[in-house]
């Protein structure tokens, strides 16, 4: 049995919240927005810090970067914004796409060579060396947007708006497999904690599981999970659990090995969303987890499992 409480409703974006992003520290997240601003946030004081960076674009995505202290931000101008967090400057700019930018994520697989992607609405990945930021390579995946990234080791997996999900090699820098996924833009893609399978959820609204057998990505289950677009999907920090945002007002928790529903929030049963959920961040020490989306709003939730004996 899965109870959950709201802590807080932290309130300050004039705009649609698109990006929620792990800070330096387990108490800290930051949040990026269309009002075009990146804010900071305390999750044991429940209120914002002294700090936010107003950017010329919609930030659609943030990451950040520990080894470094720097903060990423992907705006709708195709612009990343390099962001120097202990001298709360922008140190550089990044022009790798000329369309709006969805996604960032960072590999440290290799511990010599820390990579980031990034995914475009121009269709293009590209690899950022995070020692000059240099480009290492633009990579073309499709015609469509590229809307999400998960990262597993040396493996990454992309949602791409043809309905397709590539996977990526990311030290040779090319797709080493591909499979159509949704009917409609593939919106996101998580790897369970372990890389054992594969989720995605697109425009179609379906949940689905992949696994990878005999070099091949096999689907094994799929449920119509949501009402529309599926945006997000987080795993608990102990990989049991699973939750996912949707355009349809709601986020949902499952129980990750069954995709069995455990609990249904939105604004009617538990003073959830009024508008579309865009993004979750599960916290991994706190356990926290925070939702947002088109309303402005940054809900903090306390989740508790209950498992009967």
């Amino acid at each position: 049995m899965v109870i959950i409480k709201k802590l807080a409703e932290l309130t300050g974006h004039s705009g649609a919240v698109y990006a929620l992003e792990q800070g330096e520290e387990s108490q800290y997240i930051y949040s990026g927005s269309g009002d075009k601003i990146t804010a900071k946030w305390n999750l044991n004081t429940l209120h914002p810090e002294k700090f936010s960076a107003q950017l010329p674009g919609i930030i659609y995505a943030l990451s950040f970067l520990p080894s470094k202290n720097i903060l990423l931000a992907g705006t709708s101008e195709g612009k990343i914004h390099v962001i120097d967090l202990a001298e709360k400057k922008e140190s550089k700019i990044l022009l790798n796409h000329n369309q709006p930018v969805f996604d960032i994520k960072y590999t440290d697989f290799n511990k010599n060579k820390v990579i980031v992607l990034s995914a475009g609405g121009d269709g293009l990945l590209s690899f950022i060396n995070t020692t000059d930021f240099s480009t290492i390579k633009l990579l073309k995946l499709c015609n469509e947007k590229l809307r999400a990234i998960d990262v597993f080791e040396n493996t990454a997996a992309v949602a791409c708006g043809d309905g397709f999900i590539r996977i990526i090699s990311i030290s040779e820098q090319k797709v080493i497999a591909e499979f159509a996924a949704h009917t409609g833009s593939v919106y996101s893609v998580k790897f369970a904690p372990d890389g054992s399978y594969l989720l995605s959820g697109g425009k179609d609204a379906h949940l689905k599981k992949w696994k990878l057998e005999n070099s091949e990505w096999v689907l094994e289950k799929s449920i119509p999970a949501h009402n529309y677009a599926i945006y997000s999907i987080e795993f608990s920090p102990d990989g049991k659990y699973v939750a996912t945002a949707s355009r349809d007002k709601t986020f949902k928790i499952w129980d990750a090995e069954n995709l069995d529903v455990q609990l249904r929030v939105n604004k009617d049963n538990q003073d959830g969303h009024i508008n579309s959920v865009n993004k979750l961040l599960w916290n991994k020490l706190t356990g926290q987890l925070i939702s947002t989306g088109d309303d402005r709003k940054l809900m903090v939730w306390e989740i508790n499992f209950n498992n009967p004996s």
